[in-house]
């Protein structure tokens, strides 16, 4: 009697014997973890990549690679984010210098160029943490959902018992429960992951700053040579 009790108290019997609704919550936040797993994976990737990238541009450009670096501005081949922020302010300088625009204006528009690039750069990196950050906070809300569900219908099944023992409603008291636990599992990798990626990109985003500054010292210098 004790093994059959065992057997019926699995997993994934207790999966099976969930209502609909149950199932229903159960898939939905299996769905949600494998894309959360997806989406860390790829914005963990990216933003190593990005990372390294931005060190290799940085080495280059002020390591005495000034002339090297400008060359390249007007490359097709996706750079770095910073990369891609001194592509945007150089060829907008370069461009009002040759249609002698005024000095102040030529800097202003290259400033407006570079911040518009990293505007979007920004947009890139931060693509997919919204879905990371409803995750982490709907998850154990839709799993608490399926759990008062299903312990709803444990105890509106027990209605009609004169009387009721732990051995009856254990079964669906326990398949409600792997709700919530579903719910965490989704929820706290997305939230940890959230975190950190925040983390990782307003450090970036601070180094970008720093760049457009540094950049535009070196533009004001150009501009002030005879």
């Amino acid at each position: 009697m004790e093994l059959s009790l065992a057997q019926d108290m699995s997993f994934l019997t207790l999966v099976a014997q969930a209502s609909w609704v149950v199932k229903g919550v159960l898939l939905l936040l299996v769905f949600a973890s494998v894309l959360s797993w997806w989406l860390i994976f790829e914005k963990l990737f990216t933003l190593r990549r990005e990372l390294r990238a931005s060190d290799a541009f940085e080495r280059d450009f002020w390591g005495g690679g000034h002339s090297a670096i400008v060359e390249r501005a007007d490359g097709q081949t996706r750079g770095s984010g910073m990369e891609e922020v001194f592509r945007a302010g150089w060829r907008e300088f370069r461009m009002k210098r040759k249609h002698s625009v005024a000095s102040p204006a030529v800097l202003e528009s290259a400033r407006r160029a570079m911040r518009a690039a990293y505007q979007r750069e920004m947009d890139l990196l931060e693509s997919y943490l919204p879905f990371l950050a409803t995750v982490g906070s709907v998850s154990p809300y839709v799993g608490l959902f399926g759990t008062v569900w299903g312990i709803m219908n444990a105890f509106i099944g027990l209605s009609n018992v004169s009387q009721a023992t732990l051995a009856q409603v254990a079964p669906g008291i326990a398949e409600a429960l792997i709700a919530t636990a579903i719910g965490l599992f989704a929820a706290i990798p997305a939230v940890i992951a959230y975190n950190r990626f925040t983390h990782d990109i307003d450090r970036l985003a601070n180094r970008y700053d720093v760049f457009m500054e540094e950049f535009s010292n070196i533009l004001q210098q150009e501009v002030a040579r005879p």
